[in-house]
């Protein structure tokens, strides 16, 4: 099953709308609640930064019986250094959205954590595409 959500950029107050929508289907759906929470988590990351630097982008999930793959594209600025991007901590986010509560440097690391496989692939410029994978065990639970 396949599904495709836009995410808006510069728009907090729809932010986590898709991530929200995509755990609504998952729980439908009758995933492990452990897989649920793990994917939402990484997708929420990934659509917050889309919104905080790239001015939205669009989402795609995937759900096959063996894995959950999670695409979220953008035309973004790009990343200029991702080994740097994924230290806990950095944030190259503006202090407007830190007083938002956003921008504290945890989102592509939370990805990594919660992810089973996070590829980032980014060209100054051009944009971001950060594909998650989430491995489904064959009863349907968490790998």
């Amino acid at each position: 099953m396949k599904y495709r959500y836009a995410v808006p950029g510069d728009d907090f107050s729809l932010a986590g709308k898709a991530s929200a929508e995509f755990k609504r289907v998952l729980g439908q759906l009758g995933i492990d609640p452990a897989v649920v929470k793990r994917t939402s988590v990484a997708m929420y990351e990934a659509e917050i930064n889309m919104v905080i630097h790239a001015g939205g982008g669009v989402a795609e999930a995937d759900i096959t019986p063996e894995r959950i793959l999670i695409t979220m594209a953008d035309k973004g600025p790009g990343i200029p250094d991702i080994d740097l991007a994924m230290t806990e901590g950095y944030s190259t986010a503006p202090e407007w959205i830190r007083e938002l509560g956003f921008g504290a440097g945890m989102g592509l690391p939370n990805m990594k954590r919660n992810a089973d496989d996070l590829r980032i692939d980014s060209k100054i410029g051009e944009g971001t595409t950060v594909t998650i994978t989430i491995r489904l065990a064959a009863a349907g639970g968490a790998a």
